[in-house]
């Protein structure tokens, strides 16, 4: 059996009706001049092709006995027809309403008796001015469960629904499907197993304990010199972000906007002040943020906090799962300076990621499960209905991830893909979040919010794009910035032949061999050379007194010289 694991059962058993727990993405596909068909049955037709290249197209939840620990995946035949659906945009059919649409169906649940997944083809938007003369524009919304994948294995998927030219890929063969159907497995085995699969989790926490301590420990422990009672690693300079309307309950009620950002003069401002995309990113939300709630009076004093996903896959896992954990890092939102702002947040994201990386190979993706689903559900219930998250200081301000992509273009079933923006998940108490894919030449921004706690998420993405044209600035304003007096050239020393002479002495004698007997050695050599030559002897000179002998320590540091 496919049992999940403890961090993607909790997706489940967190999932409420004000908190769905799916991801999602909303594209734009461009249908070549020559193209006549249906496209929603074109995409059915492609999907059904390919249903055994990604699990997650079939599986389907199957409970434990009287739910006392986490369910497992089993494979089912799912109906195209419920999950590829067609929806219409009224006209004019704007990009305005294709993301109130997306806002719309991505508040409502999954089915949970069916695989986790939907997709939707949207019909009747208008076409760009500039879009090739005879294509179509439809846009296309998919969203999945977080149970069953998380960012980087949602690529995954979209490798195996999509292809790199218009002409689709030929796949290998469906193989022979020798899996048992759900109603195959009895209580008392669903039972059997799932006390097999605890054991097998306590183990597996057992042996991560000591890791998990000497990590602790070494965090904990001062560094070699620093003295007694400072950690290895600074302590964050601020716990919880300050609260503002984003730190509030949610309703059901979802938005969504997007924004599209040349990833190659995002890429130009991360090169020339030495900071990494994804801090350009946080630099571009944060200037964003800080005009939004500047114009309705609710910027706080303090900086924002953002809640940070990181990936605990490794290299080469396409597992589909999630392996992800969480990291904080300070927007400094604070800072009114676009550039300012930018070189503070590399530095807070240095800081973060020192901390991530030390714990990171230690984070468990699995825990044992035995009564989660009722202690985790109800506490998950009980901390919406309190209210908690509008008393309690707020952990993060704001969720912002950024997801690699593809460099090129992608088809589906023939059409081109012309956008990438993700579709994400809000919580109580962090009612935003902004989530970035990169593909083909663009940052595409998905914003998802509580539609009570940001009624202005269109014009937020719009300041996205200000806070973007703000940092381009801060290129032109270096480029026409004059030299400083410290950085011009200064010009040469004037050096004297003496010296000279004794530098290039000094270079013969450490480059070559000490000289065979007979000849002068170089410290001789460079003795003679910066030694004042002799005057010119005068007829009859006066007998001098005779030269005074060194003392051993000059006889000693003489020879140090000249060795």
């Amino acid at each position: 059996m496919d049992h999940l694991s403890g961090l993607d059962a909790a997706f489940l058993y967190l999932e409420t009706p004000q908190t769905p727990m799916h991801v999602g993405s909303l594209h734009i596909y461009e249908l070549p001049a020559s193209y006549k068909g249906s496209f929603v049955d074109d995409v059915r037709k492609h999907i059904a092709r390919r249903l055994h290249l990604a699990p997650v197209f079939r599986r389907k939840l199957l409970a434990m006995p009287l739910d006392l620990a986490n369910p497992v995946w089993t494979l089912d035949d799912p109906d195209l027809d419920y999950h590829i659906r067609s929806a219409v945009l009224p006209k004019p059919g704007s990009r305005e309403q294709l993301d109130q649409l997306v806002g719309k169906l991505h508040s409502k649940l999954i089915d949970r008796g069916r695989p986790l997944w939907e997709f939707y083809v949207i019909e009747g938007l208008r076409k760009p001015a500039d879009a090739p003369v005879g294509t179509r524009h439809v846009g296309f919304y998919a969203k999945v469960h977080h149970a069953s994948l998380d960012g980087a294995s949602a690529v995954v998927l979209a490798n195996a629904m999509l292809d790199s030219t218009p002409v689709p890929r030929e796949v290998r063969e469906a193989p022979d499907d020798d899996a048992p159907p759900a109603d195959a497995y009895g209580a008392a085995e669903l039972a059997g197993a799932g006390l097999r699969h605890l054991g097998g989790q306590i183990l597996g926490i057992g042996r991560a304990l000591p890791a998990i301590a000497r990590t602790a420990a070494q965090l904990l422990r001062p560094p070699p010199g620093s003295g007694r009672g400072a950690p290895r690693l600074p302590l964050p300079s601020q716990w919880f972000g300050p609260r503002t309307a984003l730190n509030a309950n949610i309703t059901p009620q979802r938005a969504f906007a997007s924004v599209s950002i040349p990833l190659d003069e995002a890429k130009r401002v991360a090169k020339a002040h030495g900071a990494s995309l994804n801090e350009v990113v946080l630099a571009i939300c944060s200037g964003a943020l800080r005009r939004h709630l500047g114009a309705a009076h609710d910027l706080p004093a303090k900086p924002l906090l953002a809640a940070v996903p990181v990936s605990l896959r490794a290299a080469g896992n396409t597992q589909m799962n999630t392996q992800a954990s969480m990291m904080r890092i300070s927007l400094a939102s604070d800072v009114a300076d676009p550039l300012a702002r930018l070189r503070a947040i590399h530095a807070a994201s240095a800081s973060a990621k020192a901390l991530t990386s030390s714990v990171k190979a230690v984070l468990p993706t699995d825990f044992p499960s035995l009564g989660a689903p009722w202690l985790i559900s109800g506490l998950a219930t009980l901390y919406g209905r309190s209210r908690l998250a509008e008393r309690m200081p707020p952990i993060a301000n704001v969720t912002i991830s950024n997801v690699p992509g593809s460099p090129v273009p992608l088809y589906l079933a023939g059409a081109r893909m012309l956008t990438y923006y993700p579709a994400s998940i809000a919580i109580h108490g962090v009612a935003l979040n902004i989530t970035v894919e990169s593909y083909n030449g663009s940052l595409d921004f998905g914003l998802t919010a509580c539609r009570k706690a940001m009624p202005g998420l269109a014009g937020l993405a719009r300041d996205m794009a200000i806070a973007h044209r703000e940092l381009l600035a801060t290129l032109e304003a270096s480029a026409a910035e004059p030299k400083s007096p410290a950085s011009a050239k200064r010009p040469a020393r004037r050096t004297t032949p003496t010296a000279s002479a004794g530098a290039a002495a000094s270079r013969t004698a450490a480059a070559k061999k000490r000289p065979a007997a007979g000849k002068p050695t170089a410290g001789a050599e460079a003795k003679m050379t910066t030694s004042k030559p002799k005057p010119k002897p005068k007829p009859k000179p006066k007998p001098k007194a005779a030269a005074k002998p060194r003392s051993p320590r000059r006889a000693a540091a003489a020879r140090a010289t000249a060795d």
